[in-house]
């Protein structure tokens, strides 16, 4: 799941307005930022290398130190641990935990394969990126649609007023995410648009997905914290 964890954050800031919503952003979506590091440090290699002929059926990465279920317990203690230090609240420590833990379920049902720990062990998820990624976009999207649902229905309860421009923006975000996705499920970039095979002697797909994720953070930190409060 890409985007749909995010949507897990804006819920999170909902309901705890003391942690920060760029906070509850970042570590709903921990297992992939960490996915990212690992694959520079040569723990999780991503193939293939270049962005173009990436798609969500032929990407292949063990991610055995950020997505298997074991290596969660250490990421879920220290996020807790995290959240009870920067807040000072251990209400925020568990609601991180349970932001982790929430991705690793998500992922379970819409993303790559992930196991007990390493390739050897018990599969831990359905892999339908891999053997239906089209079902893993719908499901995706689904909890998108619902979340949302519900994140705008209580903020107007508790009297946020959003502009339609406002509403637009945070759905774009989300509809841009799993638009991308569509496009890549199967075919890559160069077979959708003819693009001439070159070497650029280093790895594109990883910063692209890097720069994907960190303009759909920034656009939901801004637009999400840009509201009004209804008047007694």
């Amino acid at each position: 799941m890409l985007a749909g964890h995010f949507t897990t954050a804006l819920i999170a800031k909902h309901k705890f307005p003391k942690g920060t919503l760029l906070y509850f952003l970042i570590i709903s979506q921990l297992q992939d930022f960490l996915w990212f590091l690992f694959h520079y440090l040569g723990l999780e290699p991503t193939e293939p290398s270049d962005a173009f002929d990436a798609t969500l059926s032929n990407m292949m990465v063990d991610m055995i130190y950020s997505h298997d279920l074991l290596p969660q317990l250490f990421w879920l203690a220290i996020v807790f641990l995290l959240g009870k230090s920067l807040f000072k609240s251990s209400k925020i420590g568990l609601v991180s935990a349970a932001l982790v833990s929430i991705h690793f379920i998500l992922d379970f049902f819409s993303g790559h394969m992930h196991h007990i720990f390493g390739t050897d062990t018990m599969e831990a998820g359905l892999g339908l990126y891999a053997s239906n990624p089209y079902l893993a976009i719908l499901i995706e999207a689904l909890f998108i649609i619902g979340t949302l649902w519900y994140f705008f229905r209580e903020e107007a309860k508790k009297g946020i007023i959003r502009t339609t421009k406002n509403r637009i923006a945070i759905v774009s975000v989300f509809t841009y995410g799993i638009v991308f996705m569509l496009l890549i499920a199967t075919k890559s970039f160069r077979e959708l648009f003819s693009i001439p095979e070159f070497e650029l002697g280093f790895n594109t797909n990883i910063p692209t997905l890097i720069f994907t994720y960190g303009a759909m953070l920034y656009c939901l930190n801004h637009y999400a914290t840009t509201f009004e409060t209804k008047k007694e």
